[in-house]
Order: structure tokens, then sequence, then C-alpha cells
């Protein structure tokens, strides 16, 4: 079976912060698995998406969650009409035929579901298959990538350390303004002087993080704002509907970003 259909067909969209890329050939080269730590919307999920392309190799995205079991990433039997057949899971796929899987926000995924990768983070390589009594060896160019946003973190949703030892980690973090005004403005289409107005509306929002908001907005979050402007809505009612809005309910939150919004425009 080929996983052609995982491959990127064009060049994701995609700015270097600093050193990530070397970093992430250098793992994917020596089968060190990896770890992705940041916020949420700050460009985890585009720079694998980018690496996939660049190293040529389909990419097996899985966005976990709590109900998710080993059998949704390992495989499972089926009756079909021809019987009992098994299946091969997402994960199982990507370890037979290299692919670069991704598990995208592993926390939200229970802990016993999580150690099943264990034995595909050290030197065995190995993807045990106990219902079919196989021993998957991992493809030469097989790559595990897992990624999660520390801020969310609790001592219900985190990592077991004997998961988190198994990765080497790169930290990200939101581009240095100029840097994420081009970002914005290339993705949304939009002028650089939007995009920094969008900018600085995101830099006091994240300023509140922890004084009536989990987390300030995110550069996923201006490109979509960004590309309501672009279809002709007012820069002032595309934050207001995908800014303030999405990130509280509280009132009084609420108007605090639309005066933050309001003094950046």
């Amino acid at each position: 079976m080929s996983l052609d259909h995982f491959r990127m067909a064009e060049e994701p969209f995609y700015t270097p912060v600093a050193g990530e890329i070397a970093l992430f050939e250098a793992a994917f080269h020596e089968h060190v698995p990896l770890m992705l730590k940041g916020p949420t919307g700050c460009g985890k999920t585009r720079f694998v998406e980018h690496m996939a392309w660049r190293l040529r190799r389909p990419l097996v995205t899985i966005a976990c969650h709590e109900d998710m079991t080993a059998a949704d990433l390992v495989g499972r039997y089926l009756l079909e009409a021809e019987g009992t057949v098994w299946r091969d899971g997402p994960l199982t796929e990507a370890v037979r035929h290299g692919a670069i899987c991704y598990l995208d926000e592993i926390v939200e995924a229970r802990q016993d579901t999580t150690v099943v990768i264990h034995p595909l983070t050290d030197e065995r390589r190995v993807l045990p298959l106990d219902k079919r009594n196989e021993l998957v060896a991992a493809h030469p160019d097989f790559f595990l990538v897992i990624s999660y946003n520390p801020g969310y973190q609790s001592a219900v949703k985190d990592l077991k350390e004997s998961t988190k030892q198994r990765f080497a980690a790169i930290d990200f973090g939101y581009a240095e303004p100029a840097r994420e005004a081009a970002i914005v403005a290339q993705e949304a289409g939009i002028a650089v002087e939007v995009a920094e107005k969008l900018v600085r509306i995101a830099i006091a929002s994240r300023n509140l993080g922890g004084h009536g908001l989990e987390e300030g907005a995110s550069t996923r979050t201006l490109i979509r704002t960004g590309k309501l402007v672009a279809r002709g809505i007012a820069l002032a009612d595309a934050c207001d509907m995908a800014i303030v809005a999405p990130l509280t309910d509280d009132r009084d939150t609420r108007g605090a970003l639309r005066s933050v919004v309001s003094a950046c425009l």
C-alpha cells in the first residue's frame, strides 16, 4: 500500500524563526523522536507540514482526543462482507510505509493509549500488534512527532515522564512582531500595515493571559481575522468577530479586549 495521498503536493508556507529546520532534519536522520511544545496557533502543525514536504515524506496527522483508544492508532479487526479482516490504523500505516506520523495535542489522549508508542521511541523501533501477534519493524524513514501546549498542562492532562524522556524537544513561541506581521500579511492576503495592527492587538491580548484570558490571540487567529478583512469586512468588525468573541465570554474581559482593539486601530 502506498501513502502517496498523504504527501504534500505543494510547499506549505513557513517562515523559520530560529534553527528549527536544521534541528528537525537532524532528528529525522538520526531517528530521534521529536516533541514540539508551544501555544495554540503558533505554527507547530504548519512546521511539521513544511518539513514533510521538505523531506519528501508522507505525513499522517492524528488529532488526539480523550476517547481515542490504542486500537484507533494501531488498527482493529472489522467484520466485512468477506468475513473478519484486519485494518491497520494510521500509526501502523505510517510505521510500515515510512511516513512522518504527527500526534497533535498528545496530552488530550489517555495515558494508557499513548504508551503504545513507547517501543517506537527507542532503539527497538517496533510496533507490537498484540491482537495479530505481530511485531511491525519501523520503516527506515518512519519518524514520530508529537505536540502539545504546555499552557494547558494539569495533573490530569500531562505526559508521563517516561514518555517525555523518549523525545527530543523544540520549544515554539510566537514570532517576533515584524516577522509575525509578514506571516499574517502573506497568509491572509492583506497589507503589511494592516497585519502590523493585528499583531499589536495580539501582543496586547497575550499580556492579558492569566488576567481574564487563558491565552491571547494566536497567529492563526490573526490570519483568520485578516482573511475577513481581505473579504471586505471592516477591520474593527473583523477583530470583534474573530478575536474578541472567540477568546472570552466574560463581559468585562470582552470590554477590555475591545478597548485594546480600539487603541491599536
